[in-house]
């Protein structure tokens, strides 16, 4: 059984589909995988135990599939470009999502797909109707069979699990004893889904005196380094990762610590990937479409007009002003405990009161 996966999206949308791998594998046993995705996102399909083949839209890779046919594809996004991939190779039967040839609309490939099409349409079902996951949606809208809550898969090569392990030691010095992690940035096509440098200073410095134990690492990508440089000027005891390395080592930095306080961002879908603890705030998107798999804590913007995923927004309160300090901080305490009764190696000290500011 051959299977064409199509999934170009945003790099985080890829992360999260490696859900879909185990209920691939149920319903097609036996299959041969090839997923076409945009670059760099192939970068973090690479090596995959059950990815057979990893090709991006490039020229070059567009002409290989020309060389191959396929019994099943899986149309993931809703895109004429994702849809055109198709045009490149020969496919027996489409799920997802397709096109009409006439006016290029995109449309469900089969009826089932219709629910996770129309709420792109309608925001009143996005926001306030529908309440499964963005990864029970595609299981559904695929057809792959019963939705059994796959967690995503997303492993580690055996040299970077030794790497995560050194990474660890280096971040874990001067009787550190565990590791917290801000991923700072996000994409900028949402580019309120990230809290303001201020803001971060201060959930760090509040952090630390709580946790005194807790070693702070930032995280982002190469657009967050100027970012990190600034929330971390001044301050004691904070270590900003690599940023300029590539993706595979960021998730590297990811899988070094215990917890990781995000936006909904390619951090948060990497840190989910990796089993850490989660605290994940929301502003412009929607809570309800991530799961965290029990492993953390959804933390929603006091803003009335959440969520709007608007590109821009001219308000001169903005939804991640909104965020609630002591909401995260109450957060870090339950994925502390959480961490601990998993059996990580988290300090077992009793955390002190909570600081003035967020009491």
């Amino acid at each position: 059984m051959s299977v064409l996966i199509v999934h170009l999206g945003a790099l985080g949308a890829v992360v999260r589909s490696t859900s879909l791998l185990r209920a691939i594998k149920r319903k097609y046993p036996s299959s041969m995988i090839t997923w076409v995705t945009d670059a760099p996102a192939h970068i973090l399909l690479q090596n995959h135990p059950v990815i057979d083949r990893v090709l991006t839209t490039k020229e070059a890779d567009l002409l290989q599939l020309q060389a191959l046919s396929f019994e099943v594809a899986l149309v993931i996004d809703k895109s004429l470009k994702a849809v055109g991939v198709l045009k490149h190779t020969q496919v027996d039967q489409v799920f997802g999502f397709t096109s009409n040839p006439i006016n290029g609309a995109i449309v469900p490939a089969t009826e089932a797909a219709t629910e996770l099409w129309e709420l792109g349409l309608d925001n009143h079902k996005k926001f306030f109707v529908n309440k499964k996951p963005e990864t029970q949606l595609m299981v559904e809208a695929l057809e792959l069979g019963p939705f059994k809550r796959d967690a995503y898969w997303l492993p580690l090569t055996e040299a970077e699990q030794k790497h995560v392990q050194h990474r660890r030691q280096e971040f874990l010095n001067e009787g550190k004893k565990w590791v917290l992690g801000f991923n700072t940035g996000c994409s900028p096509v949402i580019p309120y889904k990230k809290l303001s440098v201020n803001f971060h200073r201060l959930m760090i410095t509040s952090l630390q005196s709580r946790y005194p134990e807790a070693q702070i690492v930032l995280l982002g990508g190469p657009e967050d380094t100027e970012r990190n440089a600034n929330i971390s000027h001044g301050l004691n005891n904070v270590i900003s990762t690599p940023t300029e390395s590539g993706l595979r080592d960021g998730l590297i930095s990811v899988a070094a610590c215990d917890i990781v306080i995000t936006g909904d961002s390619l951090g948060m879908h990497m840190a989910i990937s990796q089993g850490k603890q989660v605290i994940a705030w929301f502003g412009p998107t929607c809570a309800h479409e991530i799961d965290l798999f029990d492993r953390g804590v959804a933390v929603i913007t006091k803003s009335p007009c959440s969520p709007c995923w608007k590109r821009a927004c001219e308000k001169s309160i903005m939804c991640y002003d909104q965020v609630s300090l002591q909401e995260i901080a109450h957060a870090v305490e339950s994925c502390r405990t959480n961490s601990l009764s998993g059996g990580l190696a988290l300090s077992n000290s009793t955390p002190k009161a909570l600081p003035s500011d967020l009491a």
